[in-house]
């Protein structure tokens, strides 16, 4: 398995990954792939990653800019992170999460945030921190993690193509 920056002409691929991956997913709104495609066409993807197997396109994650209390101070989002059914639960996840994570703190990033199961997200250095608060989310499920000491509190907003339903 190979994981790389997506290219234009991965699009499509993307797209049919991520609708596979959350078909039937219990906390899926069915539009993360719409979600991705906005992000793409706003330029506001600062980090997408696919991992291909042979010539196919298997797993994708993004990374995309967050604010926190309405400022732009080099944090980010993780999500969606897909895999194509059939290779879920074979580490691809973790491995686009972790290549993620290494490529915004290459480029000197402040943090990371995600929404998600404290579980999973946790293997990655992810805590729950009240510190950072995502409207209408129960703060255990909302998890950040600090690539530098400088300290953010606050409300955080994901890009506006997170609001596509």
């Amino acid at each position: 398995m190979e994981i790389r920056p997506e290219v234009p002409s991965d699009a499509e691929a993307i797209s049919n990954v991520i609708t596979a991956a959350f078909v039937g997913a219990e906390h899926s709104s069915g539009t993360e792939a719409s979600i991705v495609e906005a992000l793409r066409e706003a330029r506001s993807l600062a980090v997408s990653l696919v991992a291909m197997e042979k010539e196919s396109i298997v797993g994708h994650v993004a990374f995309s800019p967050v604010t926190i209390d309405g400022c732009s101070d080099g944090w980010f989002g993780l999500g969606p992170v897909a895999v194509v059914p059939r290779r879920q639960a074979q580490g691809i996840g973790s491995a686009l999460i972790e290549a993620g994570l290494a490529s915004l703190r290459a480029r000197g990033s402040n943090g990371c945030v995600v929404l998600g199961e404290p579980a999973y997200y946790s293997r990655f250095g992810f805590t729950a921190d009240h510190s950072l608060r995502l409207a209408g989310v129960p703060p255990e499920y909302f998890q950040q993690l600090k690539f530098t000491e400088q300290s953010c509190r606050g409300m955080v907003e994901y890009h506006a193509a997170f609001e596509i339903s």
